[in-house]
């Protein structure tokens, strides 16, 4: 049974505050800083709170659902017929020119819709009471679209209440939405521009695209029509052509103002505008730039292809949502991703940076947006049923679809066939994944020829340890001496906290295995395996960032109690100083009795392994014989980086690696069980590898275990030796002796 991890209903704060605080209706909308939740009621009362993408959102209290039928099954979402009084009213000016009685049969009607447009709609589906958020309601019932009127769906109705917190949170610039094909994302981006900016004065409204014609095309195609439709008493009044191709213009037109109609003494209140504009750009770094924005729509932020950067433009976009440091507009990002070297990495930037979880002091993300990913399995055409919620699921019989189609197999079950059948073209797959994401690591799949390694290998293994990940082949802890006493016993102590991921521990009697050899402790385990290691000399650095200490371990083929080829231990962090990371490093060296590659352009490690007296755990390296070493190789051991041999050494000895040992192979999958460390393969980048510390570690593990491959190979002085043989002239029928 498929368990959905999207969101969840958290009992945040205590029901008898809820209720304490509802009864004098106190509860305002925005961020709540003293109970950490973003409020989207505008009633001052609260209800369910939803946690999406752990974002802490609290609901309205549910207020008289509407009931379609008293039946269960027969409670659905359904677009509410229009009055038809209204067929003929298309502007302000035709309503004021009717009776009052006519108007009087009508206000009823019209302040309902304005209700539900300012706090919401709750229905009853399938019997369950459902809140929809204002701009959801003005979606579903008033935005026409390329198929009429948009289906309800649960996965709409979440992005609709994670978009409201967006707009609450004064903190926020609005949302990163990580996407799959067909979600409906323009329409609904659509939809929000024009219901927000008929309700707006003195505003304006931007639209950029991965092109100046998409722009155009989302303007002219949808965003437009949707205006066009909406009924009177919503729409403002317009200048200029009823479908223009560059401004929708919600202002008093200048014919309007002509001298008969100033003459005839025309109140001033009929030809009041909104003076609110909403148009499109040219795709660039630049678009909108020195402007004020209320509301930004960036569509296929993630297909921004070179010399175009989402990451530049955001930069410049981002001033124009507030003045000073209050923000007073918003951005509704959203996109499928491309290829990494196509926008897919600019936008991955971006959408990482949108984290909530991680906040500046402020309380914002490095972006300033929020992110949010819905699975494709929410949102995939054909597989929702008639309440809108998606079949996960193969049900026991078919099921009716929103689309009156009988829906036989789930959609997970369908997703795993597409993925089967492209099991033999790597990038037709990728970009499976990439257009209908299952993870967020999906979205990012790269193109397979784009990899230093094979890709292929790689994320067949990722996708592999996905469906461990609950498995427990991993236990995450940390290394402490025993009872705090450096220099006696390591054990290891599991943490969800912990710095360390290990898959294998040796048994007990291999634990903690030291040789003295003349008066020096040496490794006892090195026929098992070793570890590889990039570190850092630096406790702090400006930004604060820098890059992580790594550390890797690997095992040999060997006769003992232990599996072969295995990575069984991860590290990539960053202590708040650089002697945590080396104790560390020194307790897991000694917990598993194994030596250590180390890089020695970054020496401090190294000294500090000399300094407690473990020289004998750091390896030499191993493509020079003793009496060629310098005099610090000498001293402290370890490998150079900037030798380009080494370079290409450590890039085959991964490659090698993944090609035999990760992925599928022999209908069997590899052991390789750290996510971390093969997504930094993917990316892998022989030419910028600062930016990768697993890589750089595990690569060296791997050298270690094979140091016999790196040795110099002697040369040998070939001579021509004489042996005094006679030689023979064997012509005729007689051989005879050659004189030289």
């Amino acid at each position: 049974m498929y368990e959905q991890t999207l969101y969840k209903k958290v009992e945040h704060i205590k029901p008898h505050v809820i209720k304490r605080l509802n009864k004098s209706k106190k509860w305002k909308y925005g961020y709540n800083k003293e109970y950490d939740v973003t409020v989207i009621s505008r009633t001052g009362q609260i209800g369910e709170i939803y946690e999406i993408q752990n974002l802490v959102i609290a609901l309205p209290l549910e207020d008289k659902p509407y009931k379609r039928s008293t039946k269960k099954a027969e409670q659905y979402w359904e677009v509410f017929e229009k009055r038809k009084e209204l067929k003929q009213i298309k502007t302000i000016f035709d309503w004021r020119a009717y009776p009052e009685t006519f108007k009087q049969q009508l206000h009823g009607y019209i302040d309902e819709e304005f209700k539900r447009r300012e706090e919401g709609f709750w229905f009853y589906n399938k019997g369950i009471p459902t809140y929809l958020t204002g701009t959801h309601y003005m979606y579903l019932q008033w935005s026409k679209i390329d198929v009429g009127q948009p289906d309800f769906r649960e996965a709409n109705r979440l992005f609709f209440i994670f978009w409201e917190a967006c707009k609450a949170d004064k903190r926020c610039y609005g949302m990163a939405y990580l996407k799959n094909r067909r979600s409906g994302f323009s329409f609904m981006a659509s939809g929000e521009t024009v219901n927000m900016a008929t309700i707006s004065s003195d505003a304006r409204f931007g639209v950029l695209s991965k092109s100046g014609a998409d722009a155009k095309k989302m303007f002219t195609d949808k965003i437009v029509p949707i205006s066009v439709n909406y009924p009177f008493f919503f729409k403002p009044i317009q200048d200029g052509m009823d479908r223009p191709k560059t401004e929708l213009a919600y202002r008093v037109p200048a014919s309007k103002f002509t001298r008969k109609k100033l003459e005839s003494n025309e109140k001033l209140s009929e030809m009041v505008g909104l003076d609110t504009t909403i148009d499109w750009k040219n795709t660039g770094d630049n678009s909108y730039d020195g402007e004020k924005l209320m509301l930004l729509v960036h569509d296929e932020a993630g297909k921004w292809e070179k010399p175009e950067n989402i990451l530049n433009n955001w930069r410049v976009t981002k001033t124009t949502l507030r003045l000073g440091s209050r923000i007073i507009g918003k951005c509704m990002m959203g996109s499928t991703s491309n290829a990494l070297d196509k926008g897919g990495r600019n936008y991955k930037k971006l959408y990482d940076g949108s984290d909530v979880t991680k906040r500046n002091r402020n309380g914002q993300t490095r972006s300033g947006l929020y992110s949010l990913f819905i699975p494709m399995e929410w949102n995939y055409e054909g597989y929702i049923d008639t309440y809108g919620h998606p079949v996960f699921d193969t049900p026991k019989s078919p099921v009716k679809g929103i689309d009156d189609q009988e829906i036989e197999i789930g959609v997970i079950e369908h997703w795993e066939n597409e993925v089967d059948g492209l099991k033999e073209d790597p990038d037709a797959l990728n970009e499976l994944y990439r257009q209908f994401p299952r993870t967020e690591k999906h979205a990012f799949r790269d193109e397979t020829k784009q990899s230093l390694f094979n890709l292929t290998k790689i994320y067949e293994q990722i996708d592999y340890n996905e469906d461990l990940k609950h498995s427990g082949v991993l236990t995450q802890g940390n290394f402490q001496w025993e009872d705090g006493i450096k220099d006696t016993n390591v054990q290891f102590l599991p943490s969800k906290q912990g710095r360390f991921l290990v898959s294998w521990v040796p048994d007990n009697h291999q634990q903690n295995r030291c040789i003295i050899k003349n008066g020096r402790k040496h490794p006892a385990n090195e026929h098992m395996g070793a570890f590889g290691c990039d570190s850092y000399d630096i406790s702090g650095t400006v930004d604060g960032r820098g890059s992580k200490g790594s550390l890797h371990g690997l095992t040999k083929f060997t006769m003992d109690n232990c599996p072969t080829n295995l990575f069984f231990l991860e590290y990539i962090s960053r202590p708040p100083t650089a002697e945590i990371f080396f104790e560390d490093v020194l307790m897991a060296l000694y917990f598993y009795g194994m030596p250590i590659l180390a890089e020695n352009n970054k020496p401090r490690l190294l000294y500090y392994l000399k300094r407690r007296g473990y020289r004998a755990y750091s390896m030499n390296r191993p493509d020079k014989i003793m009496y060629k070493l310098s005099v610090a190789e000498k001293e402290i051991g370890g490998i150079p980086n900037s030798s380009e041999d080494i370079k290409q050494a450590h890039a085959a000895a991964i490659e090698a690696y993944i090609e035999n040992f990760v992925g599928y192979n022999n209908e069997q999958y590899g052991t390789m069980y750290f996510q971390r460390t093969l997504e930094d393969w993917s990316a892998f980048d022989i030419n910028n590898r600062t930016k990768h510390d697993a890589s750089i570690s595990s690569g060296l593990a791997i050298m270690a275990c094979n140091k016999n491959k790196y040795r110099p190979v002697a040369e040998v002085m070939k001579e021509k030796v004489n042996l005094n043989f006679s030689k023979y002239d064997n012509q005729g029928h007689e051989s005879k002796i050659i004189n030289k």
